[in-house]
């Protein structure tokens, strides 16, 4: 049987080799899983459990296999020292998975501190549209490799959100395009429709605007589907490859 571990620290680095001069591949958010493949002194080779995605972390205190009661449903929550508002001590991001220990009036213990009740929602809870608050990331940095507030790229928009509804996700553009198997046409495409470019990835908003983590413009950014298509064509030379429907 499996030994898992989850990562009790607001964001850990996942390198494609044992050296932080390394490619950051992705990411692992508070709350994430992971079981240990090879262990050094200074370095763990881990395969995370969410979405099987394998790489390098630094070797710390990590905390036994937990499961978590509630899961983090604004863009960043606040971790308060004590039960108020009198001393942040910490981030962590949307979709990181807490064990509640302790409530007390607007506030719920978990492992590292005290956190707001009305920035987490139940572990079970699920959105009807998965892709609700996905604005919430609008001009957030892009980082390749990122999943969190201080940094995303444009296959983690579409994964951490469908993980947030206790749905299963690829983490890489190529790996989601395989997956998602319903295919529909442009002239078809409707809200919530996924889509997929050699390398890049987006999320109608309508049939007329899309959002995405967008390398060229370094941020999450909100725009045209006709515009982006075009732009993304005449830099990149790349044409849309397919739209997936969830």
């Amino acid at each position: 049987m499996t030994k898992y571990f989850t990562n009790n620290f607001n964001i850990i680095n996942l390198y494609k080799k044992p050296s932080t001069k390394s490619e950051i591949v992705t990411q692992m958010i508070f709350g994430n899983n992971f079981s240990i493949q090879a262990s050094g002194r200074k370095w763990l080779k881990i395969k995370i459990k969410e979405d099987g995605y394998k790489g390098y972390i630094k070797n710390k205190k990590f905390s036994k296999f937990y499961k978590p009661t509630h899961k983090v449903y604004i863009l960043k929550s606040k971790v308060f020292k004590n039960a108020s508002q009198s001393k942040k001590i910490n981030e962590i991001s949307f979709g990181s998975k807490i064990k509640v220990t302790e409530s007390k009036n607007k506030y719920l213990k978990f492992s590292k501190g005290w956190i707001l009740k009305n920035d987490v929602k139940p572990i079970t809870f699920i959105e009807k549209n998965p892709f609700r608050k996905i604005s919430i990331f609008k001009n957030i940095k892009y980082k390749w490799g990122g999943k969190s507030f201080k940094g995303i790229d444009c296959s983690a928009l579409i994964q951490v959100f469908l993980n947030f509804n206790n749905k299963f996700c690829p983490r890489d553009t190529k790996d989601q395009f395989k997956f998602f198997k319903k295919n529909v046409k442009l002239k078809n495409l409707r809200k919530n429709d996924i889509i997929y470019w050699k390398g890049h990835v987006a999320l109608a908003l309508s049939n007329k605007k899309l959002i995405h983590a967008y390398g060229p413009m370094k941020k999450t950014v909100i725009m045209g589907i006709n515009q982006t298509i075009k732009r993304i064509y005449r830099t990149a030379k790349l044409k849309v490859i397919g739209i997936k429907r969830l």
